[in-house]
């Protein structure tokens, strides 16, 4: 028995994959534990055999896609769009409530228009309705630098023409670390091709790291061997 244990594997496996259209010729699968990470090329009883993206040909037994978890990036490719998140960590000592200058200089931001106007009204009735002394910051509602990136963030990737927004689009805070205040983008782009999807993630993070200095915010970032360096001939001084 335990010759034909394989071929008895593979067909079990040949007919499940079959049944539930797990693997099908062309499909883009990652196999981690086997090393897979491209497009299958053939299904057979025994084998299912793919062409890595280095061009490099695997070969895993069709059993183990029933037995081991493994990822099919069908689902991406035949819908309306494929995901990107990303996200920047930013310094959270350059967080702080927006003055009066700085409000009017966002004020100037094509995007941020309405925003403002709309979220200046909102905070203005909240904080007269409960009566509350603006003279200390503490005090009230006020906009901050970093909630008005984030709004600045949204309506540039509603506007963005490679951008699905008829698809999940938000701008959201990660939980802080000892590396910042991750701001992730979560949005859909309509160019599923790996190409083109780079190429697109990459525009758009261009432009948030070259924005973010206009919202008064700084990005984090460890150390460099040039401040370490910088700070040791300080001391040495």
């Amino acid at each position: 028995m335990l010759v034909f244990r394989d071929s008895i594997l593979g067909l079990v496996a040949s007919i499940q994959i079959f049944v539930n259209d797990l693997v099908r010729v062309g499909d883009w699968i990652e196999m981690p534990a086997h090393g897979v990470d491209g497009d299958v090329i053939s299904v057979t009883l025994t084998t299912i055999k793919v062409q890595n993206w280095d061009r490099t040909i695997s070969t895993v037994p069709s059993y183990c896609v029933i037995s081991e978890s493994f990822r099919n990036w069908r689902g991406m490719q035949e819908s309306d769009g494929r995901r990107l998140k990303r996200s920047i960590a930013i310094d959270v000592h350059s967080v702080q409530f927006c003055s009066r200058e700085q409000i009017e200089r966002f004020r100037r931001f094509s995007l941020l228009k309405d925003y403002i106007a709309s979220k200046l009204v909102e905070v203005e009735a909240y904080n007269k309705k409960y009566g509350i002394d603006t003279s200390e910051l503490i005090n009230g509602r006020r906009l901050t630098n970093l909630g008005t990136f984030r709004a600045y963030l949204s309506e540039y990737l509603r506007r963005h023409p490679g951008i699905n927004e008829d698809m999940t689009l938000m701008v959201r805070q990660l939980p802080p670390s000892a590396e910042g205040l991750p701001i992730e983008i979560y949005v859909f782009s309509l160019d599923k091709q790996w190409e083109n999807y780079e190429a697109l993630q990459a525009d758009i993070f261009d432009h948030v790291l070259s924005v973010v200095g206009e919202f008064d915010l700084r990005v984090f970032q460890g150390p460099t061997g040039l401040v370490m360096a910088g700070i040791g001939s300080r001391a040495a001084a």
